[in-house]
C-alpha cells in the first residue's frame, strides 16, 4: 500500500468515528502533526506510530496497513520458522506466522539437561500462556511458586507476573508456550 493510499484510510476509519484530528492524535499518543502528515501521505510513519494510531482507531493493524483484498490467512512454512540458539544452550522455535497487530505467539523450546532458561518478566495485565510439555519435565516458576511438569502435563497461568522455566534432569524437555501477550494502551503508559 502506498502513503496515500494508507493516509486515505487513516482519514477515513478517523471521519467514520467521528474523531477530530486532534482527538485521533490523543487517543493515539502522536503528534497532531504527524498524523496529518500521516494522513496527507507525506510522511512514513514507523511501525510503532502505525500501531498507534490504529489502537487510536481502535482497528487492527493488520487492517489499516493490508491492502484492499489481501487475504486473511498467513502461511509460515516449517522453513520459514525462526530458531533461535540462546546461550546455555537451550532453542526457541517460533511456530507460528507473526500478524501485525495479534499478539499471539506459539513457540517450542528445548532445554537441554540441567538448563534454566531464567525468569521473565511479568507482561501486562489481560497476558496468557499455556505450556504443555512433549517430553522430559519442567520445572515452571510463576511468581514464588514451582511447578512441576512431565510429559502430556500441561498448565496455564495469567502471564502478568514473572515466569521462568528450567530443566533439571538428565535428559532434554521440550515444551510448547502458546503466548497471549498484550500490550498497555494510552500514550501514558510504556510500550514493549
Amino acid at each position: 500500500m502506498d502513503l496515500s493510499e494508507l493516509g486515505r484510510r487513516v482519514q477515513s476509519l478517523r471521519r467514520d468515528r467521528g474523531l477530530t484530528l486532534q482527538d485521533l492524535a490523543t487517543r493515539a499518543g502522536v503528534s497532531v502533526s504527524m498524523l496529518s502528515s500521516v494522513e496527507r501521505g507525506r510522511k512514513a510513519a514507523t511501525i510503532v506510530v502505525l500501531a498507534r494510531i490504529a489502537d487510536g482507531l481502535g482497528t487492527p493493524l493488520a487492517e489499516l496497513v493490508a491492502a484492499p483484498g489481501d487475504h486473511r490467512v498467513i502461511v509460515r512454512r516449517a522453513a520459514r520458522q525462526d530458531v533461535i540458539d540462546e546461550p546455555g544452550g537451550w532453542r526457541r522455535e517460533i511456530l507460528t506466522p507473526v500478524v501485525p497487530g495479534v499478539n499471539f505467539e506459539w513457540i517450542r523450546t528445548t532445554l537441554p539437561p540441567g538448563c534454566d532458561a531464567g525468569l521473565f518478566p511479568a507482561y501486562a495485565g489481560g497476558s496468557h500462556e499455556y505450556v504443555v510439555v512433549q517430553s522430559g519435565t519442567l520445572r515452571l516458576t510463576i511468581g514464588a511458586a514451582d511447578f512441576t511438569l512431565d510429559a502430556g502435563d500441561s498448565a496455564y497461568f495469567a502471564a502478568d507476573v514473572s515466569h521462568g522455566y528450567a530443566n533439571a534432569a538428565t535428559v532434554p524437555c521440550t515444551y510448547y508456550v502458546a503466548a497471549l501477550i498484550m500490550r498497555p494502551r494510552g500514550p501514558s503508559q510504556p510500550r514493549r
